[in-house]
Formats: C-alpha cells, structure tokens, sequence
C-alpha cells in the first residue's frame, strides 16, 4: 500500500459527488477509481474529479488491485450486494447508511469483514463532525445532569414522484431508512437500545412510508420521540432533555454548526462547531486513519453499534408494516 489510500467510488450519484469533493481536500487520499454501470455517468463524475481509472462496472473496480478502499455509494437496497462484491475482492468498505436492508445482511457483511482482516463502517458521517463530539462531551460530563428525553425530527418536502428513488421499494425508499435513521441513530448514541418501540407511518401507494413518528421506551423510564417525513419541511433539530437543563442541537442536527446548552429557558452556553468540507471530511479522515493503523472497525462507530440501529430499524418498520422483497 502507498502513501496515500486509493480510493474507488462505486456509485457516482449525488451523494457521492459530495464526498468526492471532500476527499480532494484529505491529507493523503486520492480518487483513484470511479465506478457506475452507465458509462456515459462514469466518464461525467470522472471529467470532473479526475481519477486514474474510469469503470462501466462494478465488478472491474473491485477487481483492480491497486483500489484500496471502495466508498459504496449506490440505492440501499444494493448495498449488501456490491459491499460483498468488494469485500470478497480483499477491498476495505465504507459503505452508506443504512449499512443494509435488514439485520441478516448487516451480520453477513460484518462476519465477511472479520474473516478477511478487512475494514468496514456504515457511512453515518454524522459521528464525526466536531459537534457530536461536544454534544457526547456535555452528556458523559453530566453537565444537563441525567437524560430523561430526546427529541429530534427529520423531514423534507420531496416531489412526490413514485417512480423516484425515495419512493421505490425495489431501491429501499421511504422516509424511515432515507432520513429517519438520523434521528434513530441521535436516540441510539446517548440513550442505547430500547426495551420498547412504538410507530406509526402513513404510507404511500408504492408501499414504502412518506411519514414516521417513533417512540422509544428505555429501562431508566427515559423517552425518545422521533420523526421523519418526506411530505414537509421540519426543524431538524434535536433537544435531549436533562434533570438539570437541556441541550439543543440547531438544524440540521446531524451536521450541526451550533449547539446551545440551556438552563430553565435561558441559554446559559453555545458552542460554534464549524466542520470541514461538506462535513465529509471528517468521515474520511477517521477511515484513513483506521486503516492505516491496521484497525478492522472505528472505535467511534463499531460494527455492533451499526448492527444495532439495524435491529431497532427492522423493529420499527414491523411496527408499521414496511417490508421490502
């Protein structure tokens, strides 16, 4: 392995364009490979990041030797599909969230992982932006004394187009896997597994939900209330409710710039977090890093914690009916 990770990127779409930009900016990260199964995509994502190679297949990217480490960047619902691909070609994976469709896909990818030595993270790019770090800092050092709720929504008015991505089973639309996991992930990070699950959604003619309203029940009787909908823009804010205050974490919450710390109703504290890049940045890094010191899994976002807010999804989605074939 050379100086600097090479990275594939097996996807060239939205998402995936913003974190190409991020990893132009990385210490010791470069663009190697670019892979989509349209060519004509292939050489537009490639015209404009400039990779040493440019692939009409998936397949071809995990099969170059001089890849590293692939981002998967494509629908969920083919992400077990093409994470399994590059792992059984001996690639390192970061692969978008949800890591899978479903706890079996998520435990075969990890067990793939471990017996090859390979590492692995879901994208949850919201671990790493220097705001979490504070929020986690203020909850571990007491400061809002025990939690006792969260809050937290996430939602958008998408056109409402049933042929669309977001709205397509086959591609794992709806609004719980797309931007619902965010909040469920916020829940997962300061309050653990819940020992209840309550939804409801409100699905569209597709199958899939346009709506999702979560509450999650825990042992020391703390409460988390989530949203996500595809049918209205929301806050995107996130509140975790103390004995001794509360903290907000200003819109959009999983990459916020701001987090106000509150006593009563008055702001007693604020903390700027500016991130870096698209916020991308600071994902990439953590990966690099990992993988340079030999390490299999981040210590910020293990693999059990992805398995985890996997559970606690499929959990939610046979609370309201949500099946994918």
């Amino acid at each position: 392995m050379s100086n600097n990770l090479k990275w594939g990127i097996l996807g060239p779409g939205k998402i995936a364009r913003k974190f190409a930009e991020d990893l132009q900016v990385v210490e010791n990260a470069e663009i190697y490979a670019v892979a989509s199964r349209d060519m004509d995509r292939a050489r537009q994502f490639g015209s404009d990041f400039n990779p040493s190679k440019v692939y009409g297949s998936y397949l071809e990217l995990a099969q170059d030797d001089e890849v590293d480490v692939v981002y998967v960047a494509t629908p969920h619902a083919f992400h077990f599909e093409y994470t399994m691909l590059c792992l059984k070609h001996g690639k390192h994976v970061l692969v978008e969230k949800p890591m899978g469709m479903n706890e079996v896909e998520v435990e075969t990818m990890m067990n793939e992982a471990r017996s090859r030595g390979l590492f692995l993270m879901e994208g949850l790019w919201t671990r790493f932006v220097p705001a979490t770090g504070k929020l986690l800092e203020l909850i571990n050092n007491k400061v809002i004394g025990d939690i006792v709720a969260i809050r937290a929504d996430f939602g958008f008015k998408s056109k409402m187009d049933m042929q669309g991505r977001l709205f397509e089973k086959k591609l794992g639309g709806g609004s719980l896997l797309d931007i619902g996991i965010y909040p469920v992930y916020l829940s997962l990070l300061i309050l653990g597994i819940p020992v209840d699950i309550m939804a409801t959604a409100r699905m569209t003619k597709t199958g899939v939900d346009s709506y999702c309203s979560m509450m999650f029940s825990y042992d020391n009787h703390s409460k988390a209330s989530l949203e996500s909908t595809l049918e209205a823009h929301t806050p995107i804010e996130a509140y975790i409710y103390g004995t001794h205050g509360k903290i907000k974490v200003a819109t959009r919450f999983h990459h916020s710039e701001r987090i106000e710390l509150y006593e009563e109703e008055d702001i007693i504290e604020h903390y700027d977090l500016k991130y870096s890049g698209n916020g991308y940045v600071h994902e990439i890094e953590e990966v690099q890093n990992c993988i340079k010191e030999g390490k299999t899994e981040s210590p910020g976002l293990p693999l059990k914690t992805s398995l985890q807010l996997t559970r606690i999804l499929d959990k939610v989605r046979a609370e309201i009916g949500l099946q994918y074939e």
